[in-house]
């Protein structure tokens, strides 16, 4: 084992556009789209050394392909955050790290809304007739996909208020409607689940419920009944999130609870385990009768958190592993409130992705992944993983390799679930650059790669645009 996965870690300044990348196999005629990519590219500032992976200023890759060729253009996202950090300066609180020590000005920021820089690092979205960048902050940033030029926080016409969300919004293909939450904190905080009709910015409640302690949760499930809200034991008292001067990660503490919101009625019903998950991301949630199959990707606890610190990423011994974790399946009886779970695939892996336009919410059996090497001895993601459902793990993995998220393209007419292709974005710790990676879904052989001359930092999720 080696560390050479740290130099994807490494700040990307360089802001380029290459009209042609070097291509090595050949890219299928039918392949015409965009792959947008987002994620940090920048921890180191003037004044501070930021102090996750998660707290990154935000940079958008954009791969277009057509007629066999590739081109590649890459932007900082330009938001307050970005702003501040051209001087050198962080102004506004990130993940795990905060530039504000003082209570009343928290408290304001809080409450105000204003304590976020749009710093929309984590995954690609749309609204409206706007692709957005998106965070866990409600408040997406809208972009020029040709350009890659930020246009500006989204504004929505409607009054929903909220301090959270997540950056994995549902979009449910029948309805044409995406599906999230807000989460408003206060002494008693709420959690408000809306809709997002296509084109519009007026986001429709749906239903809410209290809570004393709300959890933090990176996504959530979506079946074709119920909006599932997974609270993992890790919660915060808000007024404790005010008064102690910490970032706002470092303020969570322990709790649990599966909330069940009908997505026609809007009621609210409540289902309980005593088994203490954590999790990022949901892979799928399938209705069964009066029960409901949750899978997701699920760690022991939530130490995985402090995994991803980047002292804790930087100077790690080569003998330490990825913190193990599997895909599980919770399957809830709706009517009873009760839990029961088992393991679905043994295999430690994130950033999950499925054919989600065809079976988001619905029967599947393929799931794509980054993982870690089967015999889980790798420190950090260094696989492309494709766990059959109905048995079977394939892999492809090359050394000093090391993919971020799968994102699966259909083929055109394609004939089964996974007919079609994997688009990945590879660093190559060897020669110090990265490339994208196409990849057969069906067996994960290789089709082509094509090279970005300099490397691609580290990122979380991406978005396919057909053209």
């Amino acid at each position: 084992m080696t560390a050479d996965y740290k130099k994807g870690f490494a700040d990307q300044t360089k802001v380029i556009t290459v009209p042609s990348l070097e291509v090595e196999g050949v890219i299928p005629d039918w392949l015409s789209g965009t792959l947008v990519r987002n994620g940090p590219a920048r921890f180191h500032l003037n004044d501070k050394t930021l102090n996750h992976w998660f707290d990154g200023l935000a940079m958008l890759h954009k791969f277009d392909i057509a007629d066999g060729h590739v081109s590649y253009a890459n932007k900082f996202l330009d938001t307050p955050a970005f702003r501040a950090a051209k001087d050198g300066k962080m102004k506004y609180a990130e993940f795990a790290t905060d530039p504000c020590r003082n209570l009343f000005k928290r408290i304001a920021q809080i409450f105000t809304g204003s304590a976020s820089g749009a710093n929309a690092n984590v995954s690609i979205g749309r609204v409206a007739d706007e692709f957005v960048a998106q965070t866990e902050s409600p408040m997406p940033v809208a972009f020029d996909k040709y350009t890659l030029k930020t246009i500006g926080i989204v504004s929505y016409s409607d009054k929903l208020k909220g301090q959270l969300t997540t950056a994995h919004p549902h979009y449910d293909q029948d309805s044409h409607e995406a599906f999230n939450y807000l989460l408003n904190f206060g002494f008693k905080s709420t959690y408000q689940i809306y809709k997002l009709p296509d084109g519009s910015k007026r986001r429709q409640p749906i239903g809410s419920y209290s809570t004393d302690r709300p959890s933090y949760m990176h996504s959530f499930g979506l079946s074709q009944n119920y909006v599932i809200l997974m609270e993992f034991p890790l919660v915060v008292n808000p007024l404790s999130m005010l008064i102690r001067g910490k970032p706002f990660i470092a303020n969570y503490q322990r709790g649990t609870r599966f909330s069940l919101v009908d997505r026609r009625r809007g009621e609210v019903q409540y289902a309980h385990t005593d088994e203490a998950w954590f999790g990022f991301h949901h892979v799928n949630a399938v209705d069964r009768e009066s029960k409901i199959d949750l899978d997701i990707i699920v760690y022991p606890n939530a130490d995985v958190v402090q995994h991803f610190y980047l002292n804790s990423l930087l100077n790690k011994p080569d003998h330490e592993t990825y913190p193990k974790n599997e895909l599980r399946r919770f399957t809830i009886d709706v009517p009873a409130g009760t839990v029961s779970s088992r393991t679905l695939v043994d295999y430690s892996a994130e950033l999950p992705r499925i054919n989600y336009e065809q079976c988001n919410s619905k029967t599947y059996q393929h799931v794509y992944a980054s993982g870690v090497a089967k015999k889980g001895e790798s420190p950090f993601l260094d696989t492309v993983v494709k766990f059959d459902l109905a048995g079977g793990v394939k892999e492809w993995r090359q050394h000093g390799q090391y993919p971020g998220e799968p994102v699966y393209v259909a083929r055109p007419d394609g004939q089964s679930e996974d007919d079609g292709i994997l688009l990945t974005v590879v660093l190559d710790a060897d020669a110090n650059n990265s490339y994208l990676l196409l990849l057969d879904a069906r067996d994960l052989s290789e089709i082509a790669r094509a090279r970005v001359p300099q490397h691609v930092p580290f990122g979380f999720h991406g978005a396919y645009i057909r053209s």
